[in-house]
């Protein structure tokens, strides 16, 4: 197991550990745990951008970055505690996925369509695609 997974696999066994709930119920509430997570991606990412007329700016880009990082890893421990072998589940999915829709764009060196620039780190404009 990678560290990475072994961190997911330590945070999910302290959820665990710290719940009096029947383990079906526990999953639920962790997979729920990810839709707050994301609505806390859209919080940050409207305060960003500045679009609550009440709040005006009331995160950084930065803040975005973290609430992403945040639903991700929210995805991994509701993965972990849905099967022991998330780790294999994972880089299986994220095979399927990579061969379905990177097969056409291998080789391929053409731009890619407009998209719209963030800020990044600094001020300059993040010239990386989204996921």
């Amino acid at each position: 197991m990678t560290d990475t997974w072994q961190m997911v696999a330590d945070l999910a066994d302290r959820l665990d550990d710290h719940s009096t709930l029947p383990r079906e119920q526990r999953v639920l509430f962790q997979l729920l745990k990810i839709q707050e997570e994301a609505g806390e991606v859209a919080e940050a990412a409207i305060g960003a951008a500045g679009q609550n007329p009440r709040k005006g700016r009331s995160h950084t880009w930065q803040d975005v970055e973290s609430e992403v990082c945040d639903v991700i890893v929210t995805g991994m421990v509701a993965l972990m505690r849905m099967n022991p072998d998330a780790e294999a589940v994972f880089a299986q999915h994220l095979r399927r996925v990579a061969d379905r829709d990177l097969s056409g764009a291998r080789g391929r060196t053409t731009g890619h369509p407009a998209q719209a620039q963030f800020p990044h780190p600094g001020g300059a404009p993040s010239t990386s695609e989204p996921a």
